[in-house]
């Protein structure tokens, strides 16, 4: 039986208590994780700022090949794992087996880490908006213009409360180690792999062990890395959400609400835009917060509905060994009941409308898991409870608006795809503080530019501008 340890800052700990990780499908036991407690880790916390030390040490040019080198690990190479090792071939098969994700789905996430890993220096060059990065080694120094510039790091770390849902969240952390910040991760419970992966091949690249610390384990452990580190990331619900709103100590991914707006003059070539309207409500299974979970027109908003649940309702459940297999898994027992019980009571409200009925039972039920079947739905107007949902699933709502009236209605949106010419609209939308990322045109909701920030600048999370001045004569920059 595969053994994989706590991670105490590259020294590995084997505790009395260990975590099966099972197969969702078959209930085999594909190994057992070490359980931290939340008193180790508050112990641990005391060391914190050795991560950043060892890490300074290696200038940021070096830390940047090294990570370049960790993306050609972590896609090609067997690496260490607990008490074993683990091949490329095998993580894509564990990964899948515990998240309920396809393989081929694991394998593309797999391949937009490395590509990440591979142009961190672009990356890092856009989130710093062309700082000389020696800036953030030293905490200050002369920008090209002759002004003197400080950026404070606000901590040695960067807390890290990881989900078992989508493995593509990890490419938030990746830009963390060139920056000279250590990493305190607690691993999903149904996903230890690519943290641990990941933090084997910075090892194996020559990153310092010492900057990396793994603490898996259970509710308390993830409190425990809030409350222990200056500066964290937390992956949750609408509830996590809006628990650390305002936290100036917390960053709270939650669900994206997504949306695609045809404006008033694009929206009667609707047809031509349905490929992109598909992709970003169904690709990657629906399970992240950049996919689209609402679609907002003014007119057609039925014969739009019909032929996205033409072409994804009849989508069958496949085993994820499956190449065509584009459904997940929900591997969490009476999960998926529980959301197809809150779906089944938004329908009945009136003017609501579910387009994908007509292709069978939604919620397919097997011995140990369950699947949710793409759900399509039209809403004759903006103030339906349904249009307000999302869930991590091929799932969307296609809402009847006049446009006047949808900046007001959206609400809170991650990424917005407007399809629209109009001057004045444009202008709306780029004024929206509600919207974060903005597309003009019909971009997908799902394609990433990853020379921008995908919610939030991590940098200007991690470090702090202040006013500083200096005498020359005391001074070598």
């Amino acid at each position: 039986m595969l053994h994989i340890p706590i991670s105490r800052w590259g020294e590995p700990y084997k505790s009395m208590e260990a975590d099966p990780v099972v197969h969702f499908a078959t209930g085999e036991t594909l190994a057992e994780v070490s359980r931290a407690n939340a008193a180790l880790v508050e112990r641990d916390m005391r060391h914190a700022w050795r991560a950043r030390a060892v890490l300074r040490e290696i200038p940021i040019r070096e830390l940047l090949q090294m990570v370049k080198k960790a993306g050609q690990l972590y896609t090609e190479a067997e690496l260490p794992l607990g008490d074993g090792s683990q091949t490329p071939e095998q993580f894509v098969r564990m990964q899948s087996a515990t998240t309920g994700l396809p393989e081929h789905m694991c394998r593309f996430n797999m391949t937009k880490n490395k590509f990440v890993l591979e142009n961190m220096d672009k990356i890092l060059d856009s989130l710093t908006r062309g700082l000389d990065l020696d800036f953030l080694t030293r905490g200050y120094g002369v920008e090209s213009r002759g002004v003197p510039v400080s950026y404070q790091a606000q901590s040695p770390v960067l807390g890290l409360v990881l989900p078992s849902n989508s493995p593509g969240v990890h490419t938030l952390w990746l830009p963390i180690i060139p920056m000279q910040i250590g990493l305190v991760l607690k691993p999903g419970p149904q996903e230890p792999w690519t943290p641990y992966r990941m933090a084997n091949a910075f090892i194996q690249a020559g990153v310092p062990r010492q900057a990396i610390a793994i603490y898996p384990g259970q509710g308390d452990i993830g409190a425990a890395v809030l409350n222990s580190c200056p500066k964290s990331l937390i992956f949750g619900g609408q509830a996590t959400v809006e628990q650390y709103k305002g936290n100036p100590r917390v960053q709270a991914h939650g669900p994206g609400f997504s949306k695609i707006i045809l404006g008033d003059d694009e929206v009667d070539n609707w047809e031509a835009y349905l490929d992109m309207m598909v992709d970003s409500i169904f690709v990657n299974s629906g399970r992240g917060c950049i996919n689209c979970s609402g679609i907002w027109v003014s007119r057609h908003g039925r014969k739009i509905a019909e032929a996205i649940a033409e072409r994804i309702g009849p989508v069958e459940p496949l085993p994820p060994d499956d190449p065509k297999s584009a459904l997940a898994a929900f591997t969490v027992a009476g999960q998926a009941e529980g959301v197809w019980a809150a779906i089944e009571t938004d329908l009945k409200e009136p003017g609501v409308h579910h387009c994908t009925e007509r292709f069978g039972p939604r919620l397919v039920k097997r011995e140990r898991c369950a699947y949710l079947r793409p759900v399509i739905v039209y809403c004759e107007g903006p103030d339906k409870a349904i249009a307000k949902k999302e869930y991590m699933f091929p799932f969307a709502t296609v809402v009847e608006c006049p446009q006047e009236q949808m900046l007001a209605k959206i609400g809170p949106t991650l990424v917005c795809s407007a399809v629209t010419r109009h001057p004045k609209f444009q202008r709306e939308l780029a004024d929206a503080t509600h919207i974060d990322r903005l597309n003009i045109g019909p971009i997908p909701t799902i394609q990433l530019n990853w020379l921008q920030p995908h919610e939030g600048n991590i940098v200007d999370f991690l470090f702090r501008a202040r006013a500083f001045q200096f005498d020359p004569k005391m001074v070598a920059i």
